[in-house]
């Protein structure tokens, strides 16, 4: 009965652990490139006025090791604004199928060495509700 009831505390503590690691929020830091660019191994976008842009339909963060993550929740126009600059997301991480749902993403400002948010899912439920209030 005792071991029983061991095996069992122990059971399920090891599934609210691994719950509770699955909503924790992971970062990952890289830059936005182009998915396109990434699949066929180029280095494309160069810059901001690199025409390539118009034809990429999705862009990607690139971490250091080449590994690349799809930000689906995050529109294409605010990825593209930070395109190959050094970025910080931070959110739900899902390996299998290399994507995050973001809840925020960072810019390096390299002048000042810092981090600055330049997107939110806060910020964006504002901005919604005052497009939709009118205040």
């Amino acid at each position: 009965m005792k071991k029983t009831l061991a095996v069992l505390t122990t059971v399920c503590a090891m599934a609210l652990f691994s719950i509770a690691s699955l909503a924790a929020d992971t970062t990952i830091e890289g830059t936005v490139s182009g998915y396109t660019c990434v699949v066929l191994g180029k280095t494309c976008p160069v810059d901001m006025e690199d025409p390539i842009i118009a034809a990429e339909k999705l862009f990607v963060i690139v971490k250091a090791d080449g590994s690349y993550y799809l930000v689906p929740n995050l529109d294409r126009a605010i990825l593209a604004r930070h395109l190959t600059e050094k970025v910080r997301v931070t959110g739900a991480l899902n390996d299998k199928y290399r994507s995050m749902n973001a809840k925020t993403l960072d810019t390096y400002g390299t002048a000042k060495g810092t981090w600055k948010t330049v997107w939110s899912l806060a910020m964006e439920e504002e901005a919604r509700r005052m497009l939709d209030t009118g205040n």
